[in-house]
């Protein structure tokens, strides 16, 4: 099939694609921003020194992902890649907390332990502005298609598969998806079952087989504090009162820039093992239906189990059922911590029903200890 609406750039095209960043005055203020320490015209001379893109992730893109962790998180920490082989390609479903930084840091764990980089997909809506395409496109990084009519959309989403599995299969390059489209906003983790039956419409075998191709392998990103959290309680408000409300290009980029500039505490990153035989029960089940629903159950354990509990997220059900169940998991000082935290956060919000979005940011750190809860 023609990728060529969708996929990343190439080694041979990032000459050109950094002449015609050269005269973007948006890019040019966004290197400002990000390396202030050097004039963005010198910051443009190294990059058109550059000839591949490895070369750009490693010393543009990772460089500032390193420097966010260090300036915004208190660590870092990853398992589960000793199960993995560094020279296979693989499929990585992953829960979404953050537009920007689940697939980058991501992408600097791999790196610093001996794997390549993935390939990462992103929806057009965050596509705001030309410049912006051109820089995604330059971190490896394929085009999500979103909001179109019916036959377009099955077009589009055969397309999508395709290339997913031509690039796992062929190019044996890894790719990270979202497990569902957008973020969870209320951190309850759920695997889209038309983003499995888009995956699996480029198979030629049973479901089952069709996602062993793939090697599957279910990713959990945990966050201690998500810096956007206020901004997702402020849009559940603004859902509640005006049902119609619809978020602006603008609040994307805030979005955006709040998770790369606010604090994350602690990170934690679990990869579990290629799903493999976990797939062999979906073969007996008759109605296709049943098959995919059966499949994200599978994920959504995964990701579930592996997710890593922090002290947010006991005190966070305590406060939100009044209860002392899981004292014994944090400190009073974590506690007071935590509260204050929120409340700097809520206190960002105009026009605030401070009820709601304490009991919807209580629910947003409570989820993932939920969601464990009921595999016990």
């Amino acid at each position: 099939m023609d990728f060529e609406s969708i996929r990343p750039y190439e080694d041979h095209e990032i000459q050109t694609v950094f002449s015609r960043l050269k005269g973007e005055a948006a890019f040019l203020r966004l290197l400002g921003f990000l390396y202030p320490q050097v004039p963005p015209t010198q910051f443009m001379e190294r990059l058109m020194d550059m000839t591949s893109i490895r070369q750009f992730q490693e010393e543009v893109i990772s460089a500032y992902v390193k420097q966010v962790i260090q300036n915004t998180t208190n660590g870092v920490s990853v398992e589960g890649l000793d199960k993995l082989n560094p020279n296979e390609a693989y499929l990585f479903l992953s829960n979404h907390r953050d537009i920007v930084l689940d697939p980058a840091i991501l992408n600097v764990l791999l790196f610093e332990n001996g794997f390549n980089t993935t390939e990462i997909a992103i929806g057009d809506n965050l596509l705001i502005f030309p410049w912006i395409t051109d820089l995604v496109k330059l971190n490896r990084t394929f085009i999500v298609k979103r909001n179109l009519p019916l036959k377009q959309m099955m077009e589009s989403s055969r397309q999508l598969s395709n290339y997913i599995r031509h690039t796992l299969t062929h190019k044996k390059h890894s790719v990270w998806i979202a497990q569902r489209e957008g973020r969870s906003k209320d951190g309850n983790d759920r695997t889209q079952i038309s983003l499995l039956k888009m995956l699996n419409i480029s198979g030629q075998d049973s479901i089952t087989n069709n996602f062993k191709e793939l090697k599957l392998v279910p990713v959990s990103i945990s966050y201690e504090l998500d810096p956007c959290d206020y901004l997702k309680a402020r849009e559940f408000q603004m859902k509640r009162d005006q049902p119609d409300y619809q978020k602006t290009k603008d609040d994307d980029l805030m979005h955006m820039a709040t998770g790369l500039r606010g604090r994350k505490g602690r990170v934690h990153i679990a990869f579990g093992q290629p799903l493999e035989q976990e797939l062999n029960p979906i073969e007996a089940l008759t109605v296709k239906n049943d098959q995919f629903s059966t499949l994200a159950e599978i994920v959504d354990k995964h990701v579930h189990q592996n997710y890593k509990l922090w002290p947010s997220n006991y005190i966070a059900w305590d406060l939100l059922h009044q209860s002392k169940d899981y004292t014994g998991e944090y400190s009073e000082e974590d506690k007071k911590d935590f509260l204050t935290y929120i409340e700097e956060h809520i206190g960002r919000i105009p026009d605030c029903d401070r009820d709601f979005i304490f009991s919807t940011l209580m629910e947003m750190y409570a989820n993932p200890l939920v969601n464990q809860l009921s595999y016990q």
